[in-house]
Order: structure tokens, then C-alpha cells, then sequence
């Protein structure tokens, strides 16, 4: 199927880096809870979309296209498709620099976690459930090194 070129420009200028869909569903769901956060935080490595910094937890809410969700089958997806050399160089970029944050994040001490959209759209409740999770184990981390001391 031949797909129009001033229809695919129209799309693509329409696809945004901040304030996405799936990440004002999240952050929606986290200040219901109760839970104050920083967003697009650009004092962190990869600008985490969500930072709890009184946790240090960063929120990553990636869309599947641009973060290459399932990469093998879409790799072999683009390769078929239009321009595939660009496509698959700069989805391999994407994901390589998202495990560069990903490790200095660590290495700064927060914990990091990624979040599909369609699992965000979805699945809400879950992936509130997976932060809570985390808040909560490191709450207790914090209070066995004040036991310890």
C-alpha cells in the first residue's frame, strides 16, 4: 500500500517528545494516588519522563515504535518498508542510548523503570501497582540500614 508523502509529514509532525498521551495518563494516575514527581527531569541522564525524586525512582514511558518494542520482528518490519536503513539505525540509537541512561541512572542510585504505552493505556492500574511496588521496597531498604546503624 502506497502511502501519501505529505500524509506521512503531516503524522510525523504530530508525534511529540513531552506531555504524550501515555505519559499524561500516568502521571494523571500517580497524583490521584497522592504522589509528586518531577517531569521531563533534565538535571537526570536521558531526561526521565516522570522522576519521584524523594524515591529516586526515573519513569521511562516509551512508545513501542520509537523504542522498538519487540526489535526483532520490527526490524525485519522495516527492512521491508520504506528507507529502512534510517528507520533501523535510528531505533538501534534510540535503544542503545536508552541502556546508557538506564546505566547511569544506576550508578546515580535511582531505580529506573520503562513502561510500554499501549501497557500504560491499558493497564493503568498495573503499572501504578509496579511503582508502588518499588516505593515500597525502598522504604523498607531504608529502614533496615537505620536498624543496622
Amino acid at each position: 500500500m502506497e502511502r501519501n508523502p505529505t500524509a506521512i509529514s503531516k503524522n510525523m509532525s504530530k508525534i511529540r517528545s513531552k506531555d504524550t498521551s501515555i505519559e499524561l495518563r500516568l502521571r494523571k494516575a500517580l497524583w490521584h494516588k497522592g504522589y509528586r514527581y518531577r517531569k521531563n527531569y533534565k538535571a537526570l541522564p536521558g531526561s526521565p519522563d516522570i522522576v519521584l525524586t524523594k524515591y529516586k525512582i526515573a519513569i521511562f514511558c516509551d512508545s513501542e515504535f520509537f523504542h522498538g518494542k519487540d526489535w526483532e520482528i520490527l526490524k525485519l518490519r522495516l527492512e521491508k518498508g520504506k528507507n529502512p536503513d534510517y528507520w533501523v539505525k535510528k531505533i538501534e540509537r534510540n535503544r542503545s542510548r536508552d541502556r546508557e541512561n538506564d546505566k547511569k541512572l544506576l550508578f546515580l542510585g535511582y531505580t529506573v523503570i520503562h513502561f510500554w504505552g499501549t501497557d500504560i493505556l491499558k493497564h493503568t492500574d498495573e503499572c501504578l501497582q509496579v511503582i508502588e511496588d518499588s516505593i515500597w521496597d525502598i522504604k523498607l531498604s531504608d529502614c533496615s540500614e537505620i536498624d543496622i546503624l
